[in-house]
């Protein structure tokens, strides 16, 4: 599948009103100049949530939410990226095009097989409560039971196993009867479709037969809420044990997590995920208070699921069993991490006593020892450490040679900042390896280099795009939120490129944005921001777009305007300062001391 030309996200920005988008699912008031609201995202009894339409942008002074359209309908709607651009385009009447390679296009998905599945997840349900009903009234009249009590053996599971039924409800837990057509008889005219979604199967001599029978079903919910497929847990003798709806057009089950839905709707705000490997173990987590559970749908870990996982948590826990078949599924757990391990991201693994599982841990220990046995999970550092070095004896120099080139693959794969760094210098002291020679061993560039003399770490000397809490603004981030607020001003700037050679903290984005803009004049806030998404100037990007100007309107321009000029003094100084201490150091050229005089003779 190719990707969303950035063309298009600018057209569908331009075309979609941020005012509209969320008034449709939060009920605005006119406030001046912008609308407010009581923020969808935390609880307040007075509204702090503005929505301003000629940014195009909302902001949450009470929790700090903000972001254009698209990043509104993906938090509220619990929606990834290319979902939330299709339900814009669909809502503006445009098509979304792909550009890059090409591969066929997915198969078109309608409503009526999301509202089939939802007919069959209610059909399963209505199974478990009319079939256990007049089982017990059968039971109760002294009437044979008959098939009736196959739901009873369903119910009786589910209570042995201390499900209530109000978590069996919330999690919409149903029944699949035996036999071999319940399902197929209760929609005669679905049968093509629920072929297709993978509830019925087709019999070679013709024919369609059910897939799930005798089962306690489990519906998957999407992150919209929208059932896309089923688990049955078997009740009999048939196998396997477990049984997952096969892959459809609505259903991966190596992109979704079972609980997710749920756990979002529950929890307001969600610091850490935890993945467990059973339907049954996020039911009884959920029941003992804790509502952050999801499971894997009996697949490994994939780089999908942790995709989605991060999208809504910064941190994952991976709870197996303390085996050996627990802990090689946490190793492939690591693996997938790896690649996705940025600042601010964290893994752990929790390994559980033998012969438990989340589901009979919590029901022994309550709420209170098991959220600290995860809370103090083993970081995802000292799982791959200790698990390299049970592959080597590192008390020995030849073991600790064979841990550094086990352990460069690994390190490899980790993307480049502070977490790799970090990575590097706790094998440096394992092997007792200075981290500087190591990492050239390792071949890993990109390693954080110490603060220079005289200056702070994180701050670069010439200014600090990224800024600091209560300091005044710098004339580049300053620059910058006009821009974004008065996209306009960029056509008063005139030729961007005398900016391309000062070396000034966010400089180079304060270029880029001219660029842009004077190139495509219609660009609006929102259109700017989106163009910077999962970049790491985005959230910078963002806070200087709720900035809150005092300046009048005939003001915004000499404002600007300043702010450049001095952005070029500061740079024509630096510039100074570097030939200076450079003559110092050796002779310059002809044309860097006739550079330095017009420099020294330049009015100040």
């Amino acid at each position: 599948m190719g990707l969303i030309p950035k063309e298009f996200i600018d057209e569908l920005l331009s075309r979609v009103d941020i005012v509209e988008v969320i008034d449709a699912r939060v009920p605005l008031k006119k406030s001046g100049r912008e609308y407010s609201a009581c923020c969808p995202f935390h609880e307040e009894k007075t509204p702090s949530f503005t929505v301003s339409p000629a940014k195009q942008f909302y902001h949450c002074f009470g929790c700090g939410a903000h972001g254009t359209a698209i990043g509104f309908l993906m938090e509220y709607e619990h929606l990834d990226f290319v979902e939330t651009v299709h339900e814009l385009a669909r809502a503006a009447g445009l098509t979304v095009p792909r550009s890059g390679i090409e591969t066929p296009p997915a198969p078109r998905v309608d409503q009526d097989s999301y509202a089939l599945l939802q007919q069959a997840a209610e059909f399963y349900r209505k199974q478990l409560r009319e079939h256990d009903a007049q089982g017990r009234a059968n039971v109760a009249g002294g009437r044979t039971p008959g098939a009736t009590t196959e739901a009873k053996r369903a119910v009786d599971y589910l209570k042995g196993r201390g499900l209530t039924g109000e978590i069996a409800a919330e999690y919409g837990v149903g029944y699949a009867p035996s036999g071999w057509s319940h399902l197929a008889q209760a929609f005669p005219a679905a049968h093509p479709a629920l072929v297709k979604l993978g509830l019925l199967v087709e019999k070679e001599g013709g024919g369609v037969y059910d897939r799930f029978r005798e089962r306690v079903m489990f519906p998957i919910h999407d992150q919209r809420g929208r059932v896309i497929g089923f688990g049955g847990r078997v009740l009999g003798d048939d196998t396997p044990k477990y049984l997952n709806s096969p892959e459809s057009p609505v259903f991966h089950k190596g992109r979704e997590l079972y609980g997710l839905y749920q756990a979002r709707k529950n929890l307001r705000k969600i610091e850490r995920l935890l993945v467990v490997e059973g339907y049954m173990d996020v039911l009884a987590l959920a029941q003992y208070g804790i509502r952050n559970a999801v499971a894997t749908l009996g697949t490994a870990t994939t780089r999908e699921h942790l995709e989605r996982i991060f999208r809504v948590a910064p941190e994952v826990v991976f709870c197996f069993d303390g085996d050996r078949a627990g802990r090689e599924a946490a190793w492939r757990a690591l693996e997938a991490a790896l690649p996705l391990m940025h600042e601010g991201r964290q893994a752990r693994f929790l390994f559980l006593p033998e012969g438990e599982d989340p589901d009979t841990l919590v029901r022994k220990e309550g709420q209170a020892v098991f959220e600290a046995r995860v809370g103090a999970a083993m970081p995802l550092s000292e799982f791959l450490y200790e698990g390299l070095a049970k592959q080597t004896d590192i008390r020995t120099m030849d073991g600790r040679a064979r841990l550094v080139e086990l352990a460069r693959p690994l390190l490899g794969r980790l993307p480049d900042g502070v977490f790799r760094h970090m990575m590097v210098t706790r094998l440096g002291e394992i092997v007792h390896i200075n981290t500087g020679i190591l990492s050239g061993l390792l071949g890993l560039g990109g390693a954080v280099k110490p603060p220079r003399s005289g200056e702070r770490q994180g701050v670069r000397r010439q200014g600090d795009f990224t800024g600091e809490a209560g300091a005044p603004m710098s004339p580049v981030r300053r620059a910058i939120a006009l821009l974004l607020h008065r996209p306009a001003l960029a056509q008063t700037a005139g030729d961007p490129r005398r900016f391309a050679g000062i070396e000034i903290a966010g400089t180079d984005i304060l270029l880029r944005l001219l660029e842009l803009l004077q190139a495509q004049p219609h660009l609006n806030t929102a259109a700017l921001l989106e163009r910077w998404r999962d970049t790491p100037h985005s959230q910078h990007l963002l806070k200087l777009a709720q900035w809150q100007s005092l300046l009048k309107e005939e003001e915004w321009q000499t404002e600007f305007l300043g702010a450049l000029a001095q952005i070029e003094r500061q740079g024509l100084e630096a510039r100074r300062e570097y030939l200076i201490g450079r003559s110092r150091i050796a002779p310059l050229s002809a044309e860097e001391k006739r550079e330095l005089n017009e420099l020294l003779s330049a009015p100040p």
